[in-house]
């Protein structure tokens, strides 16, 4: 398979062109011809211009790639070698949606052949892959698993926003359904990734470890958060605690704060899953998705608590929110945690401005039901500078008196401003 690859005698297939998916089909592109698919045209009409709707990669990113855009599914028939890159998020009871994946395993099922490969991206929990898409593509095409077509698993490693650590300076998992569709997805990957690929004994072990990646990382600030709601009722700030704690050596600096997004806030609950179906009721893993959970509303509570400290009345004050967006510099409002906490606000009565340089109100307002303004006016009571972007950052203490009615209120989640602006006469509260 690799070296008809190489030779251009068969083609890869990105099923899926979003963070994930596109990227990599465009680092295929490089050495392999592809076919990129999606199920939305408007999104394949903007990738054949060269540009991406996630906004993550610029227009030279495309240029000299061997690469086809389409939303057509029978175009896929063309193809050989299949990667999954559908988003695997959960629905409101924070059970695994699999639809996209499933959808997706539909689709190319229908267009299997024999020595056809497929491989999935996606985060998923163990034993998914095996389970519950073999199935699909075993039924629809009519084939068999290891004797007509190969498996293999390699979850993503994408990091919105970081132009350092992208997926060719990744080390990437690796796995296959036996030894030798191992090898042959190995040497695929290694084309395009420069530190190499770690080769999983198994598709569950590689499926396992992408899910423990996020939610080590989900336990970890989920310490911190309640920490910083442990410290604030101590009235010391957690910053400076962890500054401190930092200087023995192995001391791990996590930052407390929203914990939203695609991946952190949303894979724990993958592994949950699983793990419930199995009879074992997870503590520790689900004791910290709630406190993360219950972030939005602390810091609704504190910000509603030092206004009416000041005298305000929360249904006659007006507050702006800085950031939509599930982190910085990104566009990606997927399972913004910032959004729950302006829905909590406007439970207290707030009224309540949202500003983002990064984020499409429409989308905004589809997802959640409210608008941005376009820009920051005046006369608010507090602000809470949610998401720090790099346009937020240049901030100062001038800036934000001149935007507030006396006294201000600065409510910094992210410590963006921490002992970086003059706070005197100014009430500051962060995280």
């Amino acid at each position: 398979m690799y070296q008809d690859l190489l030779e251009k005698k068969k083609t890869i297939a990105v099923v899926g062109l979003g963070y994930v998916g596109l990227p990599i089909a465009l680092e295929f592109g490089k050495h392999f011809k592809v076919i990129g698919y999606d199920i939305k045209e408007d999104r394949v009409e903007m990738m054949r211009n060269n540009i991406d709707p996630s906004k993550e990669l610029e227009s030279s990113a495309f240029e000299g790639k061997d690469i086809t855009f389409t939303a057509n599914p029978d175009d896929l028939k063309a193809a050989h070698f299949f990667v999954v890159a559908v988003p695997t998020p959960v629905d409101g009871h924070k059970v695994p949606n699999l639809k996209p994946v499933l959808g997706a395993s539909n689709a190319l099922g229908k267009v299997l052949k024999k020595g056809d490969y497929v491989i999935y991206e996606s985060t998923v929990y163990p034993g998914c892959t095996e389970e519950d898409c073999v199935p699909i593509l075993e039924e629809l095409s009519g084939l068999k698993m290891g004797e007509d077509f190969k498996v293999g698993y390699s979850p993503e490693r994408i990091n919105p926003g970081d132009k350092k650590n992208t997926i060719a300076n990744i080390i990437k998992i690796v796995s296959g359904c036996d030894e030798e569709s191992l090898d042959e997805i190995a040497k695929v990957y290694e084309k395009i990734i420069i530190p190499g690929v770690y080769r999983a004994e198994t598709i569950k072990v590689a499926e396992a470890a992408k899910v423990i990646e996020n939610t080590q990382r989900d336990l970890n600030i989920s310490f911190v958060n309640e920490l910083a709601i442990i410290f604030s009722k101590m009235g010391i700030n957690t910053h400076d605690v962890i500054n401190a704690a930092g200087t023995k050596w192995n001391f791990i600096k996590f930052r407390p704060g929203l914990v939203g997004g695609h991946c952190i806030g949303v894979d724990p609950y993958y592994l949950t899953y699983k793990s419930k179906q199995l009879g074992y009721d997870p503590q520790v893993i689900l004791s910290g998705r709630r406190i993360n959970d219950s972030m939005p509303n602390f810091v609704a509570s504190k910000t509603v608590q030092k206004m009416i400290k000041q005298g305000k009345d929360p249904k006659d004050t007006k507050v702006l929110v800085m950031g939509i967006t599930f982190k910085e510099n990104v566009s990606d409002i997927r399972n913004s945690k910032v959004a729950d906490l302006v829905h909590e606000l406007e439970q207290f009565s707030v009224t309540v401005e949202v500003h983002d340089p990064h984020a499409n109100t429409e989308e905004v307002h589809h997802e959640y039901g409210f608008n941005l303004v376009d820009k920051i006016g005046k006369d608010y009571d507090a602000v809470v500078a949610a998401v720090n972007h790099q346009e937020y950052l240049k901030l100062d203490a001038d800036y934000f008196k001149s935007i507030m009615t006396n006294p201000p209120i600065l409510v910094d989640i992210k410590s963006m401003y921490y002992k970086k602006i003059n706070t005197e006469g100014m009430i500051y509260w962060s995280l």
